[in-house]
């Protein structure tokens, strides 16, 4: 394949994943201020699965050592098309700065268990609807 297509490739790779980091980090923001606010739309129980299950994701992979498969696609990419490990464009340049820090694994690893603590602490005290149930429980005191 040509390096231009690898290259983008490798570019939208990255953009996914910092597409599913904005939806894990974002969705909690949104799922506490929801809480605080009384909105309806994050208790959507397909939302609320979605976004346990996303994080659940992240902490096994750092649990048991498994590179990112975005992380390791997007580096086969760039690989492929014989470019450097960093990015070209300016879009992926600054994804990755973004991204990617040098810190020893336990660090992620403690990092990623204590968010996923915080998003099931949320999951008990302001659960999803139960489908069909039209009902809204308030848990605010």
């Amino acid at each position: 394949m040509p390096h231009s297509v690898l290259t983008t490739a490798a570019d939208l790779t990255l953009i996914a994943h910092a597409a599913f980091i904005v939806f894990v980090l974002a969705g909690q923001g949104l799922i506490l201020a929801g809480w605080m606010l009384g909105w309806r739309w994050p208790r959507n129980p397909t939302f609320r699965l979605v976004h346990v299950g996303a994080i659940a994701l992240v902490v096994l992979e750092s649990w048991f050592g498994v590179v990112c498969p975005l992380t390791w696609l997007e580096f086969r990419l760039r690989a492929a098309a014989g470019s450097p490990v960093v990015a070209e464009s300016f879009v992926g340049y600054w994804l990755q700065r973004l991204i990617f820090y040098d810190a020893p694994p336990w660090a992620f690893t403690l990092t990623y268990t204590a968010f996923a603590a915080l998003v099931a602490v949320t999951l008990v005290y302001y659960p999803p609807n139960r489908r069909g149930s039209g009902v809204v429980e308030d848990h605010r005191q």
